[in-house]
């Protein structure tokens, strides 16, 4: 059997409902035995995982690893078959979907930050126009709150 040593995609791309894993040089190697062959694309260099069914798609693709003069010449499916790397696909994947989803959280906690600052803006161009007796700013001021509620609109 072989075993995974490292396995880090070189980027990472999400298209539509598939996941692209893209592998250079020094991100992927295999153990066999007690030797190290690390990974050159000279042939695949990609593997495409269904984002809903988590499923590989480009079973074919050929991946080739060498140590010295020496290469081990897969098929994905067959990698797939005689070493470990289903495991480490999936860390892969988990640790994007996790990227994703706070970084999606964080993107509606920083909207509402943004409404809260316009809103204390707003607050204190009112208290402007009032402390400087800017009676056509106030009013200004006034007519866009009527209209938009005193928020920025989208």
């Amino acid at each position: 059997m072989l075993l995974v040593q490292l396995m880090k995609p070189f980027y990472t791309q999400l298209e539509g409902d598939r996941i692209k894993l893209v592998f250079a040089y020094q991100y992927f190697s295999l153990r066999k035995d007690d030797e190290l062959f690390d990974f050159i694309p000279v042939e695949g260099k990609e593997i495409i995982v269904n984002a809903n069914s988590l499923q590989v798609e480009n079973l074919s693709e050929v991946f080739v690893f060498q140590k010295g003069n020496r290469f081990i010449r897969l098929p994905l499916y067959q990698l797939l078959l005689v070493s470990d790397i289903h495991v480490h696909l999936q860390t892969i994947i988990n640790s994007n979907n996790n990227v994703e989803e706070s970084s999606s959280m964080l993107l509606e906690g920083t909207k509402e930050i943004i409404k809260q600052l316009e809103k204390e803006n707003f607050e204190r161009m009112i208290d402007y126009a009032l402390l400087h007796k800017d009676a056509a700013l106030f009013k200004e001021l006034q007519q866009y709150k009527d209209t938009y509620g005193g928020h920025h609109v989208d």
